[in-house]
């Protein structure tokens, strides 16, 4: 682990580009300057940006497993997050320390065990409902209609059945998160709310109405005389309680909602576009997945889909921040200095998987990866809660549509990566063809017709 040191201050050598430069570089290009500062710098590195100032970059599975496993006196949670201006304060987001260890307590158990079988029916019935309509033999982008997949999940898992109320968000969260995305990479001032011209403002507009229709169905919730039996998130939250007694305020409820509404389904979504843009690319990847899928087998779905995270991540990076001044390797960081895990070269690292370059899903059969080397969802105590329920999204939606559909192989040169705001996707969108099967197990002996629909 780090450890606090009083030695001289000793960074990674980086680019020495003015401070405005190195920002609209790494703005602009994310994904490919992080790369290239890499292959010149090596592991470790550091940039000089405008809203952070110094940014230590590290990718050696050492040293990202010094950055989670440090106490958290030592290290926190970065002052420019997702948490307070955009989230609101009430979002895990913005905690850290012993609040943040609490919150995880009440956070984890709605999105593991016997909620996550009702989950997982709910994803099913929602690809079947977005597959019904997809066209047959011409070529379409995926991201769209698996960002319906993702957010019509999410919706009826966090607050069950459908409703005039979850219409209303269905056209306000993709909104809010298209905004948000880019409005969460700007300097502070750029977040206040300003009025309702300034970006600040706009999002301020989103916000309160997501919380009026939140706090409707909080108030529809608490009057449901099953209120005690329902496993949606929204009821296990109001019922939820720290060990003191003290149930979470409606507030902060709000806030975790609106914050798995929004990190809960675009990341996920852009995942699986990548995914159909990688296996489309990878033939024999593709017929070993079918046949596993018409087998009713599940290890190689897995390791495909842990091998489209390693080589295409949506999110590049994990950031903490030094409350110390701390002796990280060889490295002696200042305090109240950005220190960033990039999922991007840790995952591309030829130490930890060897002609990482090629996409091969055999790495990970039988083999678990190295926890600090295989990082999409970061690590230690502001690990993604919703690890779990994003891959069991991604299991059930690639094994319905194989199950229906037969994708067709290209020989089309790789899509570009593509930035937006903080998430990076396909460039053409994750483009697919596909035919419908003939032949093979389509439907699952419980499956649920396209349109039909139960609550969770």
């Amino acid at each position: 682990m780090a450890t606090e040191t009083s030695d001289p201050v000793r960074l990674p050598p980086g680019p020495r580009w003015p401070k405005l430069v190195q920002g609209a570089v790494v703005l602009a290009l994310r994904y490919q300057s992080i790369a290239a500062l890499g292959r010149k710098y090596g592991p470790s590195f550091t940039l000089s940006l405008p809203a952070l100032g110094h940014a230590v970059v590290v990718s050696d599975p050492v040293l990202v497993k010094d950055l989670f496993s440090t106490s958290r006196e030592l290290i926190g949670r970065p002052k420019q997050n997702l948490g307070k201006e955009v989230l609101g304060e009430g979002s895990i987001f913005n905690l850290e320390g012993e609040a943040l260890q609490a919150r995880r307590k009440i956070l984890l158990p709605p999105f593991h065990g016997k909620s996550m079988r009702s989950y997982e029916r709910i994803t099913e019935e929602e690809v079947r409902r977005e597959i019904a309509t997809w066209p047959e033999g011409v070529e379409f982008e995926t991201l769209e209609p698996m960002t319906r997949i993702t957010l019509n999940t999410i919706l009826r898992a966090i607050f069950g059945a459908e409703g005039p109320a979850l219409d209303k968000l269905r056209v306000l969260i993709p909104a809010a998160v298209n905004f948000g995305s880019r409005l969460a990479l700007a300097p502070s001032v750029v977040k206040k709310d300003l009025g309702s011209w300034s970006p600040g403002g706009r999002f301020v507009k989103f916000k309160r109405e997501v919380d009026d229709i939140i706090f409707s169905l909080m108030s529809e919730a608490r009057s449901d005389p099953k209120f005690a039996e329902r496993s949606d998130v929204l009821s296990l939250l109001l019922q939820a309680r720290y060990d003191n007694g003290e149930p979470l305020s409606d507030r902060h409820i709000a806030d975790e909602l609106l914050t798995q509404l929004v990190a809960g389904h675009e990341t996920t979504s852009t995942q699986l576009s990548w995914a159909i843009e990688r296996i489309r690319r990878h033939p024999s990847v593709l017929t070993r997945l079918t046949e596993e899928v018409d087998a009713g087998g599940g290890e190689y779905m897995q390791a495909v889909l842990a091998e489209v995270q390693r080589t295409r991540p949506v999110l590049t990076a994990a950031l903490r921040r030094t409350k110390k001044r701390i002796r990280m390797g060889e490295w002696v960081i200042p305090e109240d200095t950005i220190v960033m895990a990039s999922t991007q070269l840790a995952m591309a690292a030829e130490n930890s998987f060897p002609d990482a370059a090629a996409f091969k899903p055999e790495r990970f059969v039988g083999q678990a990866p190295n926890p600090f080397a295989w990082i999409p969802f970061g690590g230690g105590m502001m690990r993604c809660i919703g690890a779990s329920f994003a891959t069991m999204e991604m299991e059930v939606t690639l094994r319905t549509i194989l199950g229906e559909f037969q994708i067709e192989p290209t020989n089309a040169p790789d899509e570009r990566i593509h930035t937006r705001g903080v998430t990076v996707a396909p460039g053409r969108g994750g483009r697919i063809v596909v035919h419908r099967r003939t032949t093979g197990p389509a439907h699952t002996s419980d499956s649920v017709p396209a349109g039909e629909h139960t609550t969770a």
